[in-house]
């Protein structure tokens, strides 16, 4: 077994850290300060440089690369920030793979390229007001009606709605109960009887959009199902990948709050001497580097497993639930290493802290990743309602 990336995955990341080093900094601190997502003009540098769509086929303007390559590109990404890692993690890992593994070759035809040209962005929305952990009891309905699929609904906490072109949503399909009635659809942005709420304000994720989304008798065409009633399984599948997603972009805040800190202790000076000499220092710095270390072995485990399909539930949600709990003591930790300077909100720190524990909510709270584990090694499903 070979832990070392390859001649060509280096060069990726390497092209990939330059690149957000270099010029994403001064960018994710307007996004930062305006709460507005990334623009246009820099999706499409994005999409010039082959970041979006890393791992989807070629046939779809992808670079049709592994998990792996796409989850080392959002890693640098996310040291800079979540906002400007965001297309990204949505191309590579979020909903797109569901319609470029399930949805029909129509469909993926109109979203994929799009998506790869830095065009359109596509966003999930599957919580609702009733709706969070308790997935299986959202109400939105989508039903036959000629040759349409009539909608009718409310989303909430979907990541990217009101800015993303495009939707895929979680809807009940069919009167069976509970995961049998549940299935997905497309959704553009412009289609009537779709409108969206306020946007929300949030703790952090500023310039990743979301607010509340509202469907009054959308039709679109039946081409637009992804998956039918009694596809939930499916859906989940392909969740998994984004649960290595949301690990990523937890390892690359917590990683970038590593670098941060290293570099400070050994500048900063108190009593005489740089404060990476106490020993109370040293024992920090090697305890977040071991956490971060670790978080990147499960994701890199997860993803390479899989390879170019979908890791499993076992070892994306063990991925998540880690890297979830890893960039919250991390990056405390790296803000109390920087004292008034990790405090204050002219230096990013207080920022990674913010965004961190976000995703440790979003794509599944830690304790359903916990659920998961459970679940995965018992070899059944357990009934939280009985």
């Amino acid at each position: 077994m070979d832990f070392r990336l390859t001649e060509a995955q280096l060069a990726l990341q390497d092209t990939a850290r330059r690149f957000a080093t270099e010029q994403m900094k001064p960018v994710a601190k307007t996004l930062e300060r305006t709460a507005m997502p990334l623009s246009s003009e820099w999706l499409q540098r994005y999409a010039q440089m082959g970041f979006l769509g890393i791992n989807i086929a070629p046939e779809y303007g992808g670079l049709g690369l592994g998990n792996l390559e796409a989850l080392l590109v959002i890693e640098e990404f996310a040291k800079v920030s979540s906002a400007v890692a965001f297309p990204i993690f949505e191309s590579s890992v979020g909903p797109v793979r569901a319609i470029e593994h399930f949805a029909s070759e129509d469909l993926k035809r109109r979203v994929l390229p799009a998506v790869c040209r830095g065009e359109l962005v596509v966003a999930v929305a599957m919580s609702e007001p009733d709706a969070g952990s308790a997935l299986t009891d959202l109400k939105t309905t989508a039903f036959v009606e000629g040759d349409s699929i009539v909608i009718n609904g409310q989303k909430r906490w979907s990541s990217g709605s009101g800015h993303s072109g495009g939707y895929v949503v979680y809807c009940r399909m069919s009167d069976a109960p509970g995961a049998a009635g549940i299935g997905a659809v497309y959704v553009a942005k412009d289609t009537p009887g779709l409108t969206f709420g306020a946007p929300e304000q949030l703790l952090g994720f500023r310039g990743v959009p979301s607010a509340d989304m509202f469907f009054d008798a959308v039709r679109v065409p039946q081409d637009n199902v992804i998956v039918p009633a009694g596809g939930f399984k499916k859906l989940m599948e392909a969740f998994d990948l984004e649960r290595c997603g949301n690990a990523t972009m937890c390892l690359g805040i917590a990683a970038g709050a590593l670098e941060d800190a290293l570099l400070y202790v050994q500048e900063r000076e108190q009593f005489g001497k740089p404060i990476v000499d106490f020993q109370a220092v040293q024992l920090k710095l090697a305890d977040m580097t071991m956490k971060v270390e670790a978080a990147r072995l499960l994701i890199y485990r997860a993803a390479q497993n899989a390879s170019q399909a979908l890791p499993s539930m076992l070892e994306s949600s063990v991925a998540k639930c880690f890297a979830n709990q890893m960039v919250r003591e991390v990056c405390g930790t790296a803000l109390q290493l920087l004292g008034a300077y990790g405090y204050s909100t002219q230096f990013p720190m207080e920022q990674r802290l913010r965004d961190g524990w976000g995703w440790g909510i979003a794509g599944g709270t830690i304790d359903i990743q916990m659920i998961n584990i459970a679940s995965a090694l018992v070899g059944r499903r357990f009934n939280q309602r009985a």
